[in-house]
């Protein structure tokens, strides 16, 4: 599969994209330079870390900032704050999006990365309730196609997880391991699914994005990204088959930054799949 740069960003920490369907739109953040993306334009930069956002159904983003969920109106760039999280002063939203039904569900993790102070949260526009908790690094979320099965990473545990999923209500159980991540290829990070039922999830360290059935436990498919920190994928395009890859620079040693001098850029793999699509809030 071929890869494509879009925007050579060198982005601290890039992450969280999100496809809009509507306006087919990518947005995704830089978290460490508080800025949000809208393909490859600089949209906004905000006062405060952005852990991840989703597209509304009112045309807005909702943002995990920090420590709260906050609607941001892409017109006139208000940020209205929905919600705040009762967490410690030294975590920060990591990774989100919306469920099927329009919950957003995002992750928290301690900046230091000093041990598992982080939760989940589930947030319907009114109620808040926390799905997970004991978290190191909150990363990937997907869901199966029939939406039945919830996926999640903490990144540190080097699996991916499986939970049974209740549409109508937003809860989680039934935890179980759905497969080992082996640490040659990276640490699992950002993930999303697709039509098949199957995981793709960005290797940090790994400079790859991998493709897993969930079922068995098989690695299917390895797609090299020239960027060693490869963070988070997202299906998107007019027929969904456009896989779009965020990565980041953060900790990266002079060496490694000349050996993947692209890291921090957005890329696109064209695929031969349909990927699942982002859900809006609301």
């Amino acid at each position: 599969m071929k890869v494509e740069l879009l925007l050579d960003a060198k982005c601290t920490l890039g992450e969280g994209p999100a496809w809009d369907e509507k306006t087919q739109t990518l947005f995704w953040v830089d978290i460490i330079q508080k800025k949000i993306y809208a393909g490859t334009e600089l949209l906004a930069e905000l006062d405060d870390y952005i852990g991840c956002l989703a597209p509304t159904k009112n045309g807005h983003l909702i943002v995990g900032k920090r420590a709260s969920f906050v609607d941001f109106d892409l017109g006139t760039s208000q940020q209205t704050v929905l919600v705040t999280l009762n967490e410690p002063a030294t975590n920060r939203i990591n990774d989100g999006k919306c469920d099927p039904t329009g919950r957003f569900i995002a992750g928290t993790m301690d900046m230091n990365e000093s041990g598992p102070t982080g939760s989940v949260y589930s947030f319907n526009g009114t109620s808040m309730q926390t799905l997970i908790r004991d978290v190191t690094i909150s990363n990937g979320l997907a869901w199966s196609p029939d939406h039945k099965t919830f996926y999640y990473i903490d990144t540190p545990t080097c699996e991916v997880r499986a939970y049974d999923y209740d549409v109508k209500t937003g809860e989680i159980a039934n935890r179980r391991k759905a497969f080992d991540v082996p640490k040659a290829l990276g640490w699992a990070d950002g993930m999303t699914s697709d039509t098949e039922g199957n995981l793709w999830i960005a290797m940090w360290g790994g400079a790859q994005v991998t493709r897993w059935n969930p079922n068995t436990g098989q690695l299917l498919e390895q797609i090299s990204i020239p960027a060693l920190q490869s963070s988070c994928p997202v299906f998107g395009g007019k027929s969904r088959n456009e896989l779009y890859v965020t990565s980041a620079r953060k900790g990266m040693s002079e060496a490694d930054l000349n050996k993947y001098p692209l890291s921090g850029g957005l890329f696109k793999v064209e695929t031969k799949y349909e990927g699942m699509p982002t859900f809006e809030f609301g």
